[in-house]
């Protein structure tokens, strides 16, 4: 026998050891993601303007807590609250998600998913897997249908390929003064378009460059009110700026672009993962719903709905909920940071993934107990257990345009209560020209729509209206009094 096989034998003892280690380690981690941390608190303790704040958990691992989606059979439906209806608007599109209803009322609807996740590393491979797991896996359609429904009788019998060219995970969209906004994961783009059209054609008019792809991938548009202004909201590319603060540049923020000059600013920063934006009846305020920072536990760290004033800074990744350091973020913090952080306004709970936004306004068919507040899509968890979200909320706002109350549920019975399996999940929502609540739910390819049987149409929230302080006009004596002072020594005696 030649020399060499013992040693060779050596090797292969070696390389088996080695790879029955890899394997009981993967294998180690796989069953902690599964069991995961468990939370032994309710959702809602990580509800409302005072949420319980625990004390963080970092997980090196992430706990993995999905759902398999399973779809709904012909005659299955979301639960609702009581009073409501729920229908199927359309269904059998391919992963739907954001909804824009024009002014004939007709419905366009991008069908999208992330564009393809780069890198072939760990992390990479684990995303790919649970994504797929829970519906998302597949390429993005980049499609936007048009629905519409003629007879009026709450269903779209009439369906449209609106566009297929120019679109790269489409998500926001817009419109106003005869022009069609379309977010792309990398870019805003400009159609013309009137209202009535069938198909989207035309070549677009680029707006602005945006920084593609990331972690959170939605690029979401709002119009201001009188159509001079466009509001992008643009998510991090990472959980807590893990890769470095220089891959988030024009990141975890609100943008505004002037539609006339072409000029842009931040309008507003440190908002982790922003998607439905709406303005405030009452006050005329921009809002948004925001995703929050990862891996500090199962009740951390709430998601939440804000007003954004210009300006406005929320914290990530260094702080959460304006004063709490997340001290895992290894970029150096700016200078006086917490000065200015702003706490957000309600929590909407920890990993529930809120999504859509959508205020109540006049002429909508929910009844009474819907009339003044916010309606949200929590699309689901992914990261925790028990599983929180998959549903539809609403929160009530008080006669000065601020959260008031305990949220309530709209639409649930997304989650099957059977293992972890799921229908689908709720993602944007919208208003029908009738002023029913149209609900897209793209892992089961459905829109949903919601009223209440004979309800009459909602009058509109108050606009908030105070009276500014008056002008000073005069000074009340010496302003320079309050700086005077004597200095007779160029030292300070210190006592014994």
């Amino acid at each position: 026998m030649p020399p060499y096989f013992p040693a060779m034998t050596s090797f292969k003892r070696k390389l088996l050891i080695g790879i029955a280690a890899v394997v009981l380690i993967l294998a180690l981690i796989g069953a902690w993601m599964w069991r995961g941390n468990p939370s032994e608190r309710p959702i809602e303790d990580t509800m409302g303007k005072e949420p319980v704040l625990v004390e963080a958990d970092s997980e090196r691992i992430p706990s993995v807590g999905l759902a398999e989606t399973i779809g709904w059979k012909a005659d299955e439906k979301p639960g609702a609250a009581a009073g409501l209806a729920v229908s199927r608007f359309a269904d059998g599109l391919d992963h739907p998600r954001t909804m824009l209803t024009l002014p004939n009322g007709d419905v366009i609807v991008a069908e999208t998913n992330s564009p393809p996740r780069e890198g072939s590393g760990v992390t990479t491979f684990f995303m790919k897997l649970f994504m797929g797991r829970v519906g998302a896996g597949g390429p993005s359609p980049n499609r936007i249908v048009l629905l519409r429904d003629g007879d009026g009788d709450g269903k779209a019998e009439g369906r449209f390929t609106f566009r297929e060219d120019d679109l790269d995970s489409p998500s926001g969209m817009a419109w106003g003064n005869d022009r069609l906004y379309v977010a792309n994961h990398d870019e805003v783009l400009a159609f013309d378009l009137v209202p009535g059209a069938t198909s989207l054609k035309g070549k677009p008019e680029k707006l602005m460059d945006l920084p593609g792809a990331g972690n959170h991938w939605m690029r979401n548009l709002l119009l201001s009110e009188d159509g001079s202004k466009l509001y992008v909201a643009v998510g991090s590319s990472s959980n807590i700026g893990e890769n470095g603060m220089e891959a988030e540049q024009g990141r975890a923020a609100i943008w505004e672009l002037d539609l006339e000059t072409g000029e842009r600013r931040q309008f507003a920063g440190g908002l982790r993962n922003p998607n439905g934006m709406a303005w405030n009846p009452s006050t005329g305020e921009l809002w948004t719903v925001v995703q929050e920072r990862d891996m500090l536990g199962p009740d951390l760290v709430p998601d939440y709905l804000t007003n954004v004033p210009v300006g406005a800074q929320y914290g990530w990744p260094w702080v959460y909920w304006k004063e709490i350091m997340d001290w895992r973020v290894k970029a150096p913090i700016p200078a006086y940071h917490t000065e200015y952080t702003r706490k957000p306004e309600y929590a909407l709970g920890a990993h529930t993934a809120a999504l859509g936004l959508l205020f109540s306004t006049g002429g909508n068919l929910m009844g009474d107990g819907f009339a003044n507040g916010a309606f949200i899509a929590r699309h689901g968890s992914w990261n925790r257990k028990p599983l929180s979200g998959y549903d539809v909320i609403f929160v009530p706002f008080d006669a000065n345009g601020n959260p008031d109350g305990k949220a309530r549920l709209v639409l649930t019975g997304f989650l099957t209560g059977q293992g972890s399996k799921t229908h689908g999940r709720p993602v944007w929502l919208q208003w029908d020209s009738s002023g029913a609540l149209l609900v897209s739910d793209d892992t089961a390819g459905v829109i949903w729509r919601v009223l209440r049987p004979g309800a009459a149409p909602s009058l509109a929230p108050r606009p908030v209206v105070t009276d500014s302080m008056p002008p000073q006009t005069e000074l009340k004596g010496d302003p320079s009094a309050q700086f005077e002072m004597t200095i007779d020594k160029d030292y300070v005696e210190l006592p014994d």
